[in-house]
């Protein structure tokens, strides 16, 4: 799965790995109030979610992980 670009808004997919962090950082920041959906995410490693922390996107749907859920939830918006 991974990450999925479209337009204006992006949705991570399954597990996401490091390696996928600084493609995500370029796109975002090449989209700056692009939307970014989470809610079909699993997993993703340290590394995107600094990306996210970093730019702040605005994070759409509700991961399963409740740590997850915490870590975004300032920025979230179901």
């Amino acid at each position: 799965m991974g990450i999925r670009y479209l337009k204006k808004s992006v949705t991570l997919q399954g597990r996401i790995s490091a390696e996928e962090a600084e493609e995500l950082q370029q796109w975002l920041k090449s989209q700056p109030r692009a939307a970014v959906n989470v809610g079909k995410c699993e997993h993703m490693h340290a590394a995107v979610l600094q990306v996210l922390l970093a730019l702040r996107p605005r994070v759409t749907g509700t991961p399963a992980d409740p740590w997850l859920q915490a870590a975004l939830a300032p920025q979230a918006s179901s």
